[in-house]
Formats: structure tokens, sequence, C-alpha cells
């Protein structure tokens, strides 16, 4: 095998696919799969725990791409191969699964999410469905009435580009807080935009958090203000932070009533995983309070997903001296690992918070925003590599993606001697065609979402103009081509966790009304199935545990409806989740 480049066989049904995907510093991936063979079924003594039978089987594994069963004893997978092998290892204490046709597939990765997120919009206002601001402010109104005087008021999930039309008045497309406040004039209200770099807060918020017409804009943020200078309630990137710490004032919650609601937020999170098929979930940013708590949970055996955290939130001075401490791979059998930071260089291309190299199609004063300091950055990564930890940095803009690389090059070139460290851009959503090629020359990882495609394909050009969005934004084939490692997820509570949703945006890039954003830039069913599963599992140094349908790797396992490798097209969307299996125990069954 060439030293520089290794190609991965995918089962598919129909045929076998060659796909270019892995440089010089990721072709452990290949190499990693060549180490699992399937060992002889006649040699397999005790019967297995569960079995599938007469489906069909895209292991993502080039050693046997395609199958029909599969055997799990425990929590690992013993046995693939055709239904009349693997039913040799039935007992009269196995359960049997049927797949009667239908597409078994390793588990999904959520490749970039947040997790406690996820949980925490199961309890707030569930702004995603609303299709005005009027619809916003009667649900405020719905549960002004069912709160105690004084009670904060939270939501999420509001994008003025997906509301029939704007409010009026209106600055930047966003209401002013008086229409907020005719339905809340006592209760404070704040809700978060979808790609939650932005928030909304009534007058009475404002007020709880001081903030005045004289009150100057953070670094990285903006209090948007109307004409007469007044604050409008929009709030842009670390505007929302001080109501925020307002909120946190108003807190009244013991150490006990905390604990018990972060325990409510992690079994919503596990249960709506299991039921889009998710099974390891890349938790994009928490701080070392959280992890504490998740490693207490991991402990009593009360995670429900395997979780791969991102420290997130902490200074660089704390990280030097902690990450030793909080470093763990594959902990609690599989159920924790913390070997990552997340920083954040730039916001949202929604609210005009992604770093440009050119001003913004629609707002020509704005070049957007850097939120986190390049210098500050650059030391993190220095921090990073020092400990053995990977870097994970939110690039949403041209530019943003740009200072990343810098910062990732300049490191690199400091510690010569350091390989394999699989650095990751978060996001890569809007990448100049010059930088492409730096991902593969540095093995950074692309770790994209496909649902973005879908959600903001049809206000992207108001952005960015037709030219730009063109050149720039979501090149999942340009980077997958040039050999770049390439990845999915969704972006969890900015989407919903639908994997299905995320892959049908990677490989049709079908908007609502049926138009193709950019279509040159879809990736095959095989790559985008590959995305969601080994890849995932590569960025997360797991490739070896998880990813594929392989002998000995851990029985992380999905049955979907139908085949998304082989249906129609428009068919991928109505594909459901049957039944997830974690570590060979089945937690999600559709009834």
């Amino acid at each position: 095998m060439h030293p520089a480049r290794c190609f991965l066989y995918i089962a598919h049904p129909m045929n076998r696919l060659r796909i270019r995907s892995f440089s010089a510093r990721s072709a452990l991936v290949g190499g990693a799969l060549m180490t699992f063979t399937a060992a002889p079924l006649t040699a397999q003594s005790t019967p297995a725990d569960l079995v599938f039978v007469n489906g069909v089987v895209a292991t993502v594994d080039s050693q046997r791409p395609r199958a029909e069963a599969v055997a799990v004893r425990g929590d690992r997978i013993v046995a693939v191969g055709t239904t009349a092998e693997v039913r040799r290892l039935t007992g009269p204490r196995t359960r049997v699964v049927d797949l009667a046709g239908r597409l078994l597939i390793p588990g999904f990765i959520e490749g970039h999410g947040h997790y406690t997120g996820l949980g925490e919009s199961k309890l707030v206002l569930d702004l995603t469905t609303a299709s005005s601001w009027d619809d916003i402010v009667a649900l405020v109104g719905a549960a002004v009435q069912k709160s105690r005087p004084g009670e904060w008021i939270v939501g999420r999930g509001w994008h003025q580009e997906k509301w029939s039309s704007p409010p009026q008045p209106n600055i930047e497309g966003v209401p002013l807080h008086a229409s907020l406040d005719r339905v809340s004039p006592d209760n404070p209200v704040i809700l978060s935009h979808a790609s939650g770099h932005a928030g909304f807060a009534n007058g009475r918020a404002l007020q709880l958090a001081g903030v005045t017409r004289t009150t100057p804009n953070p670094d990285g943020g903006e209090y948007v203000k109307d004409a007469s200078g007044e604050p409008t309630g929009f709030l842009k990137e670390t505007a929302q932070r001080s109501v925020g710490v307002a909120r946190a004032r108003d807190n009244r919650m013991t150490v006990a009533d905390r604990e018990a609601r972060f325990r409510e937020v992690v079994r919503l999170a596990g249960e709506e995983a299991w039921k889009h098929g998710v099974t390891t979930f890349h938790d994009a940013g928490s701080n070392f309070a959280t992890i504490d708590g998740f490693r207490k949970l991991a402990d009593e055996g009360k995670l429900p997903v395997r979780l791969y955290v991102m420290v997130r939130g902490e200074s660089n001075a704390r990280m030097d001296s902690l990450l030793p401490k909080y470093r763990v791979q594959g902990y609690a059998n599989h159920f924790l690992t913390v070997r990552s930071i997340k920083r954040q260089i730039d916001g949202a291309l929604g609210p005009r918070g992604a770093w440009l190299l050119e001003p913004y199609a629609d707002l020509h004063t704005s070049s957007g925003l850097a939120l986190e300091s390049p210098a500050d950055i650059e030391e993190t990564a220095r921090i990073a590599i020092k400990h053995g930890f990977q870097v994970n940095t939110h690039a949403i803009g041209d530019r943003a993606n740009r200072e990343v690389l810098d910062i990732y090059e300049r490191v690199f070139a400091a510690n010569p001697g350091k390989t394999n460290l699989r650095w990751r851009d978060e996001h890569s959503q809007h990448v100049d065609p010059s930088d492409v090629l730096r991902f593969r020359r540095h093995g950074i990882i692309a770790s994209m979402q496909g649902i973005h495609t879908i959600s903001d394909g049809p206000w992207v050009n108001k952005r960015l103009g037709e030219p730009r969005t063109a050149n720039t934004s979501y090149l999942w084939k340009s980077l997958w081509d040039a050999g770049v490692i390439v990845t999915n997820g969704t972006d969890v509570p900015v989407e919903k966790i639908d994997p299905i949703a995320s892959y049908w945006g990677s490989v049709a890039r079908k908007t609502a009304d049926g138009t193709v954003f950019l279509p040159g830039q879809r990736v095959s069913r095989l790559q985008g199935l590959q995305a969601y599963t080994l890849n995932n599992a590569y960025a997360a140094f797991e490739e070896q545990e998880k990813g594929s349908i392989t002998v000995g790797k851990l029985a992380d396992l999905v049955v979907l409806s139908q085949n998304i490798l082989t249906v129609a097209e428009d068919d991928i969307p109505r594909t459901t989740v049957q039944m997830t299996v974690l570590g060979g125990r089945i937690v999600y069954e559709r009834r």
C-alpha cells in the first residue's frame, strides 16, 4: 500500500465502490480495519445472545463489505456472514431478529452536537416550528399564563430567515422587544436563535441584565439598537452573556435540584439519541464540572450513550493544570472519552456572526465577528499538544477557517515530532478553495453537518451573494476528493438530532422547495454512510472499537426501515430507525 494514500472499500448490496479518502496522516483508518478478521464460525462454541438474520448488512468494513447476518455475544460482534452461518450460533436463549430484508448498519455516531443542550431543549419552549414572529409571541404569552410572576420564560429555535414574512417593525429582519413586552411585561424572556449564536430578550430581561442605551458592546458581540439608540432585544453572540448572568442570579435551585435536573437532561438527551439510531455522541463542549457529572453517571452505568467530550469554557491556565487529570479514553467500558478541546473562533452565518474575508452581501458594514482571540486559541493549541489533546475549533466563515488553518500550521511546525494528531475544524461551512488542500496537507478533519445544506441553502445567497456561495459553501465533495477526512453530524440542538436528515443533506442537498443546493458538492451514498460511522470513529481515535460491523468491535447497531443506499433518492427522508442496539443491548425498538 502506498504510504501516502489508502483506499477503502465499503459495503454495497450491488457493487463495490472505491472511495478515495485518506491522506498520509489518516491512513490508519484503512490499516485499522485490516487488524480485524472474522474468526471461523465453527470455532464459536458458546451461543450468541443476539443475532440478526435475513437482512442487508452494510458493514463499512473493507474486509467483508457484504453480509446478511450478524451475531452478538455480550457487547461485542462475534460473527458477520450469511444467515445460514450465523444461525449456527443460536441457542435456546438467543434472541433472533429477522430483518426481513431491512438494512443493518453500524450505530450512527453524532459527529458534532451539544449533549446537554439537546436535553435542555426538551425542557424549554420549542420555537423551531414557528412560521412567524407572531407565532412565537403567542407561545410566550401562553407560557406566561402558566408561570409564576417573575419566572423566566426560556425558548430556543427561532430563525428570522424561516418566517413567512419579516415582523414589523424590524432591524435586520428581527423585531423589537415591545412585541414581547405586551404579553410578558413582568416575566423576563430569553429566546435563543436556532444557531445558538444570538438571542432575543424582552424589556424585563434587559432591565435585569442592566442593558441600556449606554451599554457598550462586549468583545465579540453586539447589542443591536434602534435608530434612537435603544436596545431592540436582539443580542448577537457574546452579548447574550449579560442576560445569562442575570438569569443565573435568579436561579434559586439547590445543589440537589441542580443534580436532579442534570440527570434529567442527560436522560432526555439519551432517549432522543436512541430514537434516531445514535449510539455515540461527540459533545462539542462541556466544562470540567459537567464532565465530572458525566463521569459520575458513567461510574453508575447511567450514561445512555457513549460520549466523546470536548473540554470547553475553561481558561488556558486551568486546562494546563487539569487536563492530565481529566483525560480518559474508553472509560467505563467505552462510555466516556475526554481527550480533546473545543474552541470557537467566530459565530454563525444566520445572525451575521460568521467571520468572512469580505463583507456580507446584505450588510456591507460587517464582515462578521471574531468571538475568541486567535492568539488565545493558539495558546490553547500549544497546551493541547503538550498534553496530547486534540483541538477542535468552530469555524464557519472563510476568514475563520483560514485563521484556524494558520493556527494549526504554526503549532504543527513548532512540534514536528508530533504525529497522528487528527485536529478538527468544526463545521468548515465556508472555505476558500485555495485552503482546501491545506486540510489534507496537515491531516485536519473537516467535521461537517449535512443538514445545514438543507436548512441554510434557501438563504445563504442572501448573506454571501451567488458567486461566493458557489465557490466557498459546504464544499463536501471538494474536501473529500482532496483526500480530507469528512465527518457528519447535526449540531443538535441547532438542528434536530436526525442522522437520516443530515445524511440526506450530504447526498442529495435538496431543500424544502425541491432545489438542489450546489449539486456539484454532493457525495455518494456510500461516502455519506462512511462519514456518519467510520469517519466519525476515526475523528475520535475510536476506529478500533466502532464505526463498522466487524468481528471484535462493539455491538452498536441500527436497523433501518429501508435501504438508504438503494431506495429512490426522494424516499431517503422517509426512512425510520426500527431498532437501536448499544453494546449488544436493544435500547430502542420502534413499535
